[in-house]
């Protein structure tokens, strides 16, 4: 960790990486634009994905909060479905230009990086946020959208006391100690490097900070000045090199090079768009519902309020869906998919809870993950009330 590295070259790259892919996806139709499932496979690196994904459904949350007026009453039991029916339909229409989405793309590689760049301002920024409290629980429902060392913050929030509410500052400084302590279970930056590097080139010493140099030779031009030797004064110009040394903006090596792996999963070989392979692999009518997770506040108003329902695919909230998918069916859209629309078929609620505890539970070995499980059982005690 003594090594420093420069955000401002992370978000660089992350700029040419994001144009570079949107290149190669939009150039054969411009007009074109993604949905949900087509955002979760647009690169081969999980993380950049699931990145892009927290940010819509940031945006997502901001939408429905500025639905809310102080002249009507937002939490009466009707409103509240509403409103979470409301917003189930459109999280199932994502639509993103490219205008819309390069910029997302471009701050989900910067943040990549960064996770492994800097874990710390992961955490703090991934999972704490501005809150001055917080609990083991909250923690781990944002957790969801780290793939890249996973198990280092996991390892972590297992330490935190339960239903506890914690000061943020208190925790991110137990979480900077940890982090030292068990710092070499975190993924070396060589090896994220090395996997970004099959789309676009890129070393470890292209990250690093520039800085390191600059100041001792700052520091040793001034000295001349008092003395009044020539000699000691044409010394000096050899040492003012030293501001050509910092790269220009970003050291990276040219494009020529490009793409070993052009995008692995992600580009037809015979230059069919990758929003166009992504549509043959995927129904076009796969929604964000079965690829997005769930939401907390609306989550939890929605099993309080509503009732009885007609259909657990449509009962179950966008930010569920992506914590059903990701917590319970290994991030496998479609498995999740067959599992809800095989409940849905079931006769009542003991054969479905016997669906759900047995064969689903023993499928995917569910341990630790009561809290996910008790939730999908839930939305079964409302269908079959």
């Amino acid at each position: 960790m003594k090594d420093k590295y420069s955000s401002a070259k992370r978000e660089q790259y992350g700029q040419r990486l994001a144009t570079q892919l949107c290149d190669q996806h939009f150039s054969s139709a411009p007009t074109a634009t993604l949905d949900g499932p087509a955002v979760l496979r647009f690169t081969p690196i999980r993380q950049v994905n699931l990145f892009v994904v927290q940010q819509l459904l940031t945006q997502w949350t901001g939408e429905m909060a500025r639905l809310r007026s102080p002249y009507f009453d937002f939490e009466a039991p009707d409103v509240r479905q509403a409103l979470t029916q409301f917003m189930n339909v459109l999280s199932r229409r994502i639509k993103l230009s490219r205008a819309a989405f390069e910029p997302l793309l471009a701050r989900a590689i910067s943040d990549t990086l960064g996770v492994a760049t800097d874990p710390v301002l992961t955490f703090e920024q991934k999972l704490l946020g501005a809150a001055p409290t917080v609990t083991a629980e909250q923690l781990r429902d944002a957790l969801r959208y780290l793939d890249l060392d996973k198990a280092l913050f996991q390892g972590f929030i297992d330490t935190l006391t339960p239903a506890t509410a914690l000061e943020r500052d208190s925790v991110l400084s137990r979480f900077r100690l940890y982090q030292e302590a068990n710092y070499k279970s975190h993924t070396p930056l060589e090896k994220v490097a090395e996997e970004f590097s099959q789309l676009l080139p890129l070393a470890v010493t292209d990250l690093q900070e520039a800085g390191a140099t600059a100041p001792e030779a700052a520091s040793v031009i001034p000295t001349p000045a008092p003395v009044p030797a020539p000699v000691e004064t044409t010394a000096a110009p050899v040492v003012e090199v030293a501001p050509v040394t910092p790269p220009p903006t970003f050291v990276a090596p040219a494009e020529p090079e490009p793409v070993r792996r052009p995008l692995g999963e992600a580009v037809a070989p015979a230059g069919v768009p990758l929003y166009e392979k992504l549509k043959a692999e995927q129904p076009a009518t796969a929604p964000l519902s079965e690829t997005l997770r769930g939401e907390r506040p609306s989550t939890t108003l929605a099993e309080k309020s509503a009732p009885k329902v007609e259909s657990l695919r449509e009962a179950i909230s966008i930010n569920q869906r992506f914590s059903f998918i990701n917590e319970l069916f290994n991030g496998e859209n479609m498995e999740y998919h067959t599992a809800i629309q095989h409940l849905d078929t079931l006769p009542n609620a003991d054969i479905a809870k016997r669906y759900v505890t047995e064969d689903l539970a023993q499928k995917y070995g569910w341990v630790r993950k009561e809290e996910h499980v008790n939730k999908l059982l839930k939305l079964l005690d409302r269908k079959f009330a």
